[in-house]
């Protein structure tokens, strides 16, 4: 959790936030999305996280992904940009939070592949179309919006 978000819970305890968040699909040269099983909640999602005062979101986004899994980004693409009651999330411990998720696409990277154990349980590349069933609920949203133009459905 970003410095920034955890000083304001110092101070709203776990009222609903308005985070900004910055998230990267990342795809293999298979096409394959990157998903990684969170310790938080046991679901999967993609890399990303909150950003930070006056921090770009491109390089949030660049950051996120380098610590949840090793990799770094070559270049991003923004897929889009991601917000409304679907996004609203209440997380295990009880803070809760109205998400704007800015989603990159990365098919360019480098580095192995490296989980963070204190976010991370697995990572593991998924098909579209046999995406696991247990996903973040903030996730879904965008992430089902990448399966159906992977799949040609939009």
């Amino acid at each position: 959790m970003s410095g920034y978000i955890m000083d304001l819970r110092k101070i709203v305890g776990h009222r609903t936030l308005l985070q900004v968040g910055a998230s990267v699909i990342v795809e293999d040269q298979q096409g394959r999305v990157l998903l990684q099983k969170r310790t938080d909640n046991h679901c999967w999602g993609y890399p990303g996280g909150s950003t930070e005062l006056d921090e770009r979101v491109e390089d949030a986004a660049a950051r996120e992904l380098r610590e949840e899994t090793g990799l770094v980004a070559g270049k991003l693409e923004l897929f889009g940009v991601f917000s409304g009651k679907e996004l609203h999330y209440v997380y295990p411990n009880g803070d809760e939070v109205s998400n704007v998720d800015i989603v990159f696409l990365c098919k360019e990277y480098s580095g192995c592949l490296c989980r963070d154990a204190a976010e991370t349980e697995e990572l593991r590349f998924f098909e579209a179309g046999k995406l696991p069933e247990n996903l973040s609920p903030p996730i879904v949203i965008p992430l089902k919006a990448w399966e159906k133009k992977k799949l040609g459905l939009e």
